[in-house]
């Protein structure tokens, strides 16, 4: 299907559900003006890990690496969406009567197999299908749910054989992204998002997959961001590159390359270097370094995908060899957000303040098999 063609499907669908939301709710809100990242904002938690309907786009992004007390490696991702459709509120009591739509995507890298295995879903909210609350974490889909009680984050998905429930303990606190939490993506009044993230949680609990359908006893270290805005892509840009990362020295570094069509990057690329007692160093473009050192071409997507990185922060003295543990990690969501994508787990070694250390984490490639301009 081309581009063109599957943009004028999406606005149809969207125009169908903004439809029946008036229809039935005798209102015209989905007229109304989603609020705009702008500026930075006064954050409040736990209030701000809940949800913020007055902006179109949310999620709620956990990652980890967990081991067995055997040495078997996984690697996990659950993620929630919420897409808004109109701002006004639903009609009391009417299950059809729709304002979001909730997406979830839930993935499970099983290294000794070389296997990644995986989940979606899609649901409006009512009637209790799906949901965020206001003034704390908790955030569902049916029976996928992230929950946080005191300084825990409860964390449970299954599909069929492959299942997560974990526990996730903050080691650092919150780390505010870009100005004070507030990340440019773009050149454009709105083209920015409310950034933040959890990058040191420590995490245990237990996991199975279709390889092996006997629940495991894991343990290890998950990251959470929490991001919304309204409008966050330019035009000219295809997607990002995103990598959280895990230092063994126990510092941790994010950082986000926006990449425009032709492959170059946007200036509002940017990172952040986390140290072990959580202060925070933010990176500019002109502080990373990156080069591609190897790449992988999915057979289903045909999209090639960089499969190696040598990442440099001059400023740090860090000098980083990256790679995947399992080369296929490449997720279709063609049931949910329609997007694919790459989302992997990764490790590597190399320095760091002019120490010898280890990395693990996780990196996100979007754009590589569609442009995400017209998404976000």
């Amino acid at each position: 299907m081309k581009k063109t063609e599957k943009a004028i499907i999406i606005t149809i669908a969207v125009s169908v559900l903004q439809l029946l939301a008036v229809v039935f709710d005798g209102s015209v809100s989905a007229l109304e003006t989603w609020k705009c990242a702008d500026a930075k904002r006064i954050w409040e938690f736990p209030n701000d890990h809940g949800s913020h309907y007055a902006y179109k786009t949310e999620w709620w992004y956990f990652t980890g690496n967990l081991s067995t007390l055997g040495g078997r490696r996984f690697g996990y991702q659950l993620t929630f969406f919420r897409q808004g459709i109109r701002l006004g509120l639903p009609a009391p009591n009417n299950p059809w009567s729709v304002r979001d739509l909730f997406f979830a995507h839930f993935a499970v890298t099983d290294v000794q197999n070389g296997r990644i295995f995986s989940a979606e879903r899609a649901s409006r909210a009512g009637p209790g299908l799906a949901g965020a609350n206001v003034d704390n974490l908790q955030v569902w889909l049916l029976n996928w749910s992230a929950a946080m009680s005191g300084a825990t984050i409860t964390l449970y998905a299954r599909d069929k054989d492959l299942e997560i429930a974990l526990e996730l303990t903050p080691r650092k606190p919150v780390v505010l992204h870009g100005d004070e939490g507030f990340s440019r993506k773009g050149s454009g009044q709105c083209q920015a998002s409310h950034y933040y993230s959890f990058t040191d949680l420590s995490t245990r609990g237990s996991i199975q997959t279709p390889a092996n359908i006997r629940r495991e006893t894991v343990s290890g270290t998950s990251w959470f961001d929490h991001e919304f805005g309204s409008s966050q892509l330019g035009a000219e840009q295809e997607g990002w590159d995103w990598f959280s990362l895990h230092i063994s020295d126990g510092s941790d570094l994010m950082f986000y390359l926006l990449r425009r069509h032709d492959g170059s990057f946007s200036t509002e690329s940017s990172g952040t270097f986390v140290l072990p007692d959580g202060t925070v160093r933010h990176l500019g473009l002109a502080d990373l370094s990156v080069t591609v050192l190897d790449t992988w071409k999915s057979v289903r997507s045909g999209a090639v995908y960089p499969s190696r990185w040598k990442l440099s922060v001059e400023s740090l003295g860090i000098e980083f060899d990256v790679l995947p543990l399992v080369a296929d990690q490449e997720l279709a969501t063609r049931q949910s957000t329609d997007i694919t994508y790459w989302e992997g787990l990764v490790e590597g070694s190399g320095i760091s303040q002019g120490k010898a250390v280890t990395i693990e984490g996780y990196v996100e490639l979007t754009g590589y098999a569609g442009s995400l301009a017209e998404v976000f």
